[in-house]
């Protein structure tokens, strides 16, 4: 951590890293200036999917990069884009990282004529895309309001004329000025208290009422938070600022506008002679609906009075059919008992048939059946296998080599117990074995009588 960053350095012997130099720099800009006002054209807008802003702010001569985080572009009011011309308030730094030299900002303002029309469009753009101009939010106007609120400056010919409108139409409105400034610093935060007030009051409908003037003179009736707390009323509101050729954002947000205070109280106040008229008639009608429904009641009571009988009939009815569902019932059980006993009687013959000393004689009768054929099964099973033994016996003995041996024949095995079948695999002199019928013999090879015999001519 650097303590002083003006410390001077010893230019002999003292050496900097990079990233020193450039935190030295970065506190050496941000002490000298700490908040500046810089005003030029925005290009090169930057804006990634962290809700950081960043750009170029440039003169005809000169440029310096800019940076405005997201918690403070949230507060900027119109859109930026390249070539908007832009007032802007921020400390002078340094992103070491780069080493750029940069402004971090907190507050970005349209530059020149025309900076509230575009704050202006920014905010009915940003309201609109919340749905706060939408039909759907709307709340229709009372057809006959009692009480009215009337939010506006409590000096001026706007009270007057609303007053004017209302005792000539309908003087029997209750009406309740709240009193706000309507123009000035203190305004906005003043019309936002007196909606939040008006709206706990109950009121049917509410005006929000303001003469003519410029631009800057209705502003506080374009500023957010008062849209956002015309937009938050449950009560109905209709906007009446200024002329019928100025419009505000309160009037978007509004349930309804009207072009001027007198004709907002005009939509309110309904014509007391169209009421007297509209009154008169409907007493004429609920005179002759009252007179045809007595006529009609009492049509009916005729009618009900001839059907009407004396309550003994109804009793003595009445007794009748419980005597008659008592017999009825009386039956049903005795027919209900007479099927269990039925029934009861069939499963009494059920389980006699059923009993365990009946099945376990069938059963000791089955197994001493069983004992006496199971011997005789046993010897009989042995005789066949002694006579199927005895079979394969002979037929084994009629192939066996033995048989044949006792007929009186042999093998000759050589010394590694191979069979000898023809008199080429044997050599003169070779020694055999012979296997007998009974008994082995040990022989010796005189001749094979393979090789050619030669005879001497003097013998």
């Amino acid at each position: 951590m650097i303590k002083d960053p003006f410390q001077r350095l010893n230019l002999d012997r003292d050496v900097l890293s990079v990233s020193q130099l450039n935190g030295r720099a970065r506190l050496l800009l941000e002490d000298v200036f700490a908040q500046v006002w810089v005003e030029g054209e925005i290009s090169n807008l930057a804006k990634p999917a962290s809700g950081h802003l960043y750009f170029t702010l440039k003169d005809s001569q000169a440029q310096v990069r800019c940076a405005l985080f997201r918690q403070n572009a949230t507060r900027v009011r119109q859109a930026l884009r390249d070539g908007l011309a832009v007032k802007v308030r921020g400390k002078v730094s340094l992103f070491e990282g780069r080493g750029d030299y940069q402004l971090i900002l907190d507050m970005v303002e349209p530059a020149g004529d025309g900076a509230l029309r575009l704050a202006f469009e920014a905010l009915k753009e940003k309201l609109a895309g919340e749905g706060l101009f939408s039909a759907e939010q709307k709340i229709p106007l009372p057809a006959h309001p009692q009480r009215i609120g009337i939010i506006s400056s409590p000096t001026g010919a706007v009270i007057r004329d609303i007053i004017s409108v209302f005792r000539r139409r309908a003087p029997q409105v209750a009406l309740t000025l709240i009193p706000t400034a309507v123009q000035g610093r203190e305004a906005t935060a003043q019309i936002v208290r007196a909606l939040q007030l008006a709206d706990r009051q109950g009121f049917d409908a509410l005006i929000l009422a303001r003469g003519g003037g410029s631009l800057e003179d209705l502003w506080s009736f374009n500023e957010e938070a008062v849209a956002r707390a015309v937009a938050a009323c449950a009560t109905p509101i209709v906007s009446a600022v200024g002329h019928e050729t100025d419009v505000s954002i309160s009037d978007f947000v509004a349930d309804v506008r009207a072009p001027t205070p007198s004709a907002a109280a005009e939509l309110l106040a309904p014509d007391s002679s169209d009421l007297q008229r509209r009154l008169d008639s409907l007493r004429r009608r609920l005179i002759l609906r009252i007179q045809s429904t007595l006529a009609h009641q009492r049509l009916r009571l005729d009618s009900l009075t001839r059907r009407l009988r004396h309550p003994g009939e109804r009793l003595r009815q009445q007794a009748q059919r419980l005597d008659d569902l008592d017999l009825r019932l009386r039956r049903a059980l005795e027919q209900q008992l007479h099927n269990r006993r039925e029934r009861l009687a069939r499963l009494d013959t059920r389980l006699a048939a059923q009993h365990p000393g009946r099945q376990l004689a069938l059963l000791r009768q089955r197994l001493d059946g069983l004992a006496e054929r199971l011997p005789r099964a046993m010897e009989h099973e042995l005789r066949q296998q002694r006579q199927q033994l005895a079979a394969l016996a002979h037929s084994l003995q009629l192939v066996s080599p033995l048989a044949t041996l006792s007929r009186g024949y042999s093998i000759l095995l050589d010394e590694r117990g191979n069979a000898i079948r023809q008199a080429a695999q044997t050599q003169p002199g070779q020694r055999l074995r012979a296997r007998l019928g009974e008994g082995e013999l040990e022989v010796r090879v005189e001749d094979n009588h393979l090789a050619p015999v030669t005879l001497s001519l003097l013998d």
